[in-house]
């Protein structure tokens, strides 16, 4: 009886470190970033076509972003690490006129993309285009995120600011 009631126990402890490690691996996981060009390019007849993603408007003015890293987990919860999120036009050139930003993730297909969302509250980006999201995203995403695409988006106006840029495996 004691040797079986052991060998359970070493059965169950076993998997334990399994469903610990379910939730270690990121939904999603982004490791640089992109500013935001408002403008997507020129029709034909030179009218510019605004550098819309997943329905979200662009800054009126250019942004670039240094760094980011973002991974979000099964849970939903989401951190983001962004670095040098200024302005590259305007009168607020070099600044980042004041702003707040949170994180929108999409999962799937453009035209049928789920979105999830950090507090639309946002966090202040620093003097220096720093900012750093801590939160968990509403509603929580979908169980597998195929075409992931992560926008850092103004908490003031819902425009768009910078893009994640999906960690490749090859690393």
């Amino acid at each position: 009886m004691k040797g079986s009631f052991l060998g359970l126990a070493l059965a169950l402890s076993a998997l334990v470190p399994q469903v610990a490690m379910a939730d270690e691996f990121p939904l999603a996981a982004f490791d640089r970033g992109i500013g935001v060009d408002p403008v997507a390019g020129l029709t034909s007849t030179g009218v510019p076509v605004l550098n819309v993603v997943r329905g979200v408007s662009p800054g009126a003015f250019p942004w670039r972003i240094s760094g980011l890293r973002a991974e979000v987990r099964q849970d939903g919860r989401i951190r983001v690490e962004g670095r040098g999120l200024l302005l590259t036009g305007g009168n607020g050139l070099g600044t980042t006129a004041g702003q707040r930003v949170f994180a929108t993730l999409f999962c799937g297909a453009p035209a049928s993309a789920t979105a999830s969302s950090s507090n639309a509250a946002g966090v202040a980006i620093e003097p220096n285009g720093d900012f750093r999201i801590d939160d968990t995203l509403t509603p929580a995403p979908p169980s597998a995120c195929d075409s992931p695409v992560l926008l850092i988006i103004s908490a003031g106006n819902g425009h768009w600011f910078a893009a994640g840029i999906p960690q490749s495996d090859e690393r």
